[in-house]
């Protein structure tokens, strides 16, 4: 059941990947634009989440303190991934997203919280890594470095913290009370900064349309696809979810860009062949 909801959860995150850089492509790639998208796909998904939850109210003080933790991070990520998307396609931009969103949790889970190291765990790694290196065409690797760097180092944080999250000792809410906290500091953060730093700027109603389309839908998805692997890591390993979960959006990634005016190169398609290889290793392999 809950390799189930890592898998839904999985292709809901190409699903938000897909339509983050569609939006750059319609409106561009600026900080104004990342802070707008951020703003309605937070306020869309929190109502979702809690109709989700039942319009039950949770608090506790480590929730909170959690939950602005993530959000900053969410804010970093946002913005190095719209500067990013300006730059590269979608299969490149998952390379760096769902790299970091791999080793950060798969070495926190080993070293932190004594997961076991299977063989099997190292050669989903070592398959996954190929596979992303595949992906990766000459000269993309130096431009924009820095914004593919924190994409990296921002999505793996938001898989550890998630992890902190569900085993620090503190009293804590449910996910759902989680995610709905996070959702709201999230929403009151963008509309400050929208009314306070862009505030002098001429508005772009044309936008507006397309910003409430776009982040609506990927906020609903974003969260609930963040709400079932929170749900999923109480009873599976971050040493086996996040390997899955890479491996699975590049799937779902390189499938999104057949449709799509960038079709995937035969190095991208390839890659998906070798990923899919490294999340079997994790189901046959029993060592």
């Amino acid at each position: 059941m809950y390799y189930s909801l890592i898998i839904l959860a999985t292709a809901m995150f190409g699903v938000c990947f897909a339509l983050k850089g569609a939006y750059v492509k319609l409106c561009g790639d600026g900080i104004k634009q990342s802070f707008e998208f951020t703003f309605v796909s937070s306020i869309v998904a929190m109502i979702a989440l809690i109709v989700i939850n039942g319009f039950k109210w949770e608090f506790t003080w480590f929730t909170f303190i959690m939950a602005l933790i993530s959000t900053v991070n969410g804010f970093l990520f946002t913005i190095c991934s719209f500067k990013a998307l300006g730059k590269i396609n979608l299969s490149v931009f998952s390379v760096y997203s769902m790299l970091g969103g791999m080793l950060l949790p798969f070495l926190q889970g080993i070293i932190f919280y004594n997961e076991e190291i299977t063989v099997a765990k190292i050669l989903c790694v070592f398959f996954i890594i190929i596979a992303l290196v595949l992906t990766i065409e000459k000269g993309d690797k130096m431009k924009g470095m820095k914004y593919y760097a924190g994409v990296f180092v921002f999505n793996g944080m938001s898989g550890v913290i998630s992890k902190i999250f569900n085993t620090a000792p503190f009293e804590r809410t449910s996910a759902e009370a989680y995610s709905i906290m996070g959702c709201a500091l999230s929403a009151i953060i963008a509309l400050a900064v929208i009314l306070t730093v862009f505030n002098g700027e001429k508005n772009r109603k044309s936008n507006w349309g397309k910003t409430i389309l776009f982040g609506g839908v990927s906020g609903i998805t974003n969260r609930v696809a963040n709400l079932l692997l929170l749900i999923a890591l109480l009873h599976v390993d971050t040493s086996v979810q996040y390997p899955l979960v890479t491996g699975g959006v590049m799937v779902v990634s390189s499938i999104i860009n057949l449709f799509g005016e960038n079709k995937p190169s035969k190095k991208e398609l390839y890659s998906v062949g070798v990923a899919f290889v490294g999340m079997l290793a994790l189901f046959l392999i029993k060592i």
